[in-house]
């Protein structure tokens, strides 16, 4: 008998579109309800023996199998997750993108495609939550095939409505698509299986393609290299009660054994070490929540493992490991991973945000994502957030920068004080897309914030009639009723007439016997203008216009001009002229 690998199976798709609950009906557990916000943030493992299997599909089961079971990777389903999701779909041999069928194709589910069509892996489509569509009558745990039988007409035309849509989205996308049941060759059609993976219906039909395709199309990739390197990918580092620092991880290739020496990914380098000790969880068991393993001296490929080794600390999760000889085999990969981690690593900017994440995903992750948002970055490592960050934080120049964003991090003790000494914001979450949500809301607040203070502050043009019929005092200060005509009048502003001469400034007003500070349009105030006399400069029927700083008007014809009423334009219209007539370039 060929010995054959077990085949690793990504699970792809959109936030909330079920894929750990599918895994969970799989293994019979509930990891969804213990991830943070019920949205899985790292890659999870789960190993799913071919007796598990067999049992599932007990009712279609008609395949001559000889791989051991299927190996799946949980996925997250954020869009910033595009890095480790590559990851995901580069170690991958099969995947199901699994779509809500009820809200079609989102913008993870375009990425999830995208990445599949990179790395050309073969995939399946589960169209999830078939027991959403109105009047669907569940049958617990049934073959699709069945439950659909026993469905009322008007249903089942609702169901295929709904898959003719999905196969006209993948045929838009450049892939020709049917239900599983109507497809000869896999080969060039992919296949939609209408799932729930709350009620298991459609679970039988999934699991038989998925391990019929792994059996016959990718026999010679998982042919196994018993005696080549052992390969892998780390996933998480942690500290196991009784077993000191751990590292979880997905074996690939070849197999492991205790006291092989292994070379890995770490923070400053690579680090090189020997295995102490190899755990594996129990089957149908997923490997972030498993308490109880079983120590084994080898393990062959594909397996999620856990590894007792020493000097693992600065071990980064998301990087790969594989088994030495000697040291050319370590210059080897040495050269290999610092190339990979340069095209992680940013060109860092002299101002902008620190980002702090645990793993190298979620690092890349989110720096593609401020990228995106043209968010500058001054520093990105993974790690928890120290005061050295909240210092380089508080010396950038805008107050938008001094921000620290820390993505399932601690904060070492002391640092809110520090941070609120020194004026910098932190913001941590465990859900990356709740982070970015958090951040960007909170940036344009303080930019609307920021807006306003600067309008504010500005001087707005005005124009203004005055009435010669509420003459109250000719001189020191001269008072006299007026009209705001266009845009506003503010107390301490200088006035000038139509030929630019200059008439004095606003000391006060008084609108209905109350001091007021700003008079908008169509108010009729009454205004002591200082610096002036009615019947020598002014004959107290002129029409007169706020002389608007040369900078405020730049600001104001630049930046502001759209948001501004119709009296207001004409106000400023009318002042630049004035001041253009000598000099043209005035306020550009």
């Amino acid at each position: 008998m060929k010995q054959l690998r077990t085949p690793i199976v990504a699970v792809l798709g959109h936030v909330d579109h079920g894929k750990t609950t599918l895994l969970d009906r799989i293994r019979r557990s509930n990891v969804t309800a213990k991830e943070a916000g019920g949205i899985t943030q790292h890659i999870g493992a789960t190993e799913v023996p071919l007796t598990v299997i067999k049992d599932i599909c007990r009712e279609v089961w008609n395949a001559n199998v000889v791989i051991p079971g299927l190996l799946f990777i949980d996925t997250p389903g954020h869009k910033a997750f595009t890095n480790l999701r590559k990851r995901g779909g580069a170690l991958a041999d099969l995947a199901i993108l699994i779509i809500d069928i009820n809200e079609g194709f989102k913008p993870q589910t375009e990425e999830a495609l995208m990445i599949l069509k990179t790395f050309k892996t073969p995939f399946i489509v589960a169209a999830n939550k078939i027991d959403k569509v109105p009047g669907w009558k569940s049958q617990d745990g049934s073959p699709f095939m069945k439950s659909y039988s026993m469905q009322d007409d008007v249903v089942k035309q609702r169901l295929d409505n709904k898959i003719y849509e999905l196969i006209g989205e993948l045929y838009q996308r450049g892939f020709s698509a049917d239900r599983f049941d109507r497809i000869r060759d896999f080969t060039k059609n992919v296949a939609i299986v209408p799932i729930s993976a709350m009620t298991g219906e459609g679970i039988p039909e999934l699991l038989l393609l998925l391990t019929g395709l792994a059996q016959r199309y990718l026999e010679s990739n998982l042919r196994l290299h018993v005696g080549g390197k052992a390969r892998g990918t780390v996933l998480e580092v942690k500290e196991e009660k009784g077993l000191g620092l751990t590292f979880d991880a997905i074996l690939y290739d070849g197999t492991l054994h205790v006291g092989d020496r292994i070379v890995i990914g770490g923070i400053e380098g690579v680090i090189v070490t020997h295995v102490r000790g190899i755990f594996r969880p129990r089957p149908a068991k997923e490997m972030r929540l498993e308490s109880r393993f079983k120590s084994v001296e080898s393990v062959t490929a594909a397996a999620g493992i856990k590894v007792v080794a020493p000097d693992i600390e600065n071990v980064l999760a998301g990087s790969e490991f594989e088994t030495v000889e000697g040291d050319e085999d370590i210059r080897t990969f040495e050269e290999r991973i610092q190339k990979e981690y340069q095209e992680i690593t940013i060109e860092t900017d002299d101002e902008g945000i620190i980002i702090r994440t645990d793993t190298l995903g979620s690092l890349e992750a989110l720096i593609n994502e401020f990228r995106e948002l043209g968010i500058p970055i001054k520093k990105a490592q993974v790690g928890d957030v120290t005061k050295k960050d909240v210092i380089e934080a508080s010396a950038n120049r805008d107050e938008l920068n001094r921000v620290i964003i820390g993505f399932n991090v601690k904060l070492l003790p002391g640092i809110e004080e520090e941070a609120q000494k020194y004026d910098v914001r932190i913001f941590t979450d465990q859900i990356i897309y709740s982070l970015i949500d958090n951040f960007t809301q909170w940036r344009e607040e303080e930019k609307r914030k920021r807006e306003k203070q600067k309008i504010e502050s500005l001087i707005m043009p005005g124009k203004i009639q005055l009435l010669k019929n509420y003459i109250f005092r000719r001189s020191k200060p001269a008072v006299i009723g007026v009209k705001v005509l266009g845009g506003e009048l503010r107390k301490d502003v200088k006035l000038i007439k139509p030929d630019g001469s200059p008439v004095g400034f606003v000391r006060s007003m008084q609108k209905m016997g109350e001091y007021i500070s700003v008079a908008k349009e169509g108010d009729e105030v009454a205004v002591a203008i200082d610096g002036v006399t009615v019947g020598r400069q002014i004959e107290g029927d002129e029409v007169l216009y706020v002389d608007v700083p040369e900078r405020h008007a730049r600001i104001i014809e630049r930046e502001l001009v759209d948001t501004l009423s119709e009296g207001t334009k004409m106000a400023l219209n009318e002042f630049l002229e004035i001041k253009r007539k000598e000099n043209r370039f005035w306020g550009k």
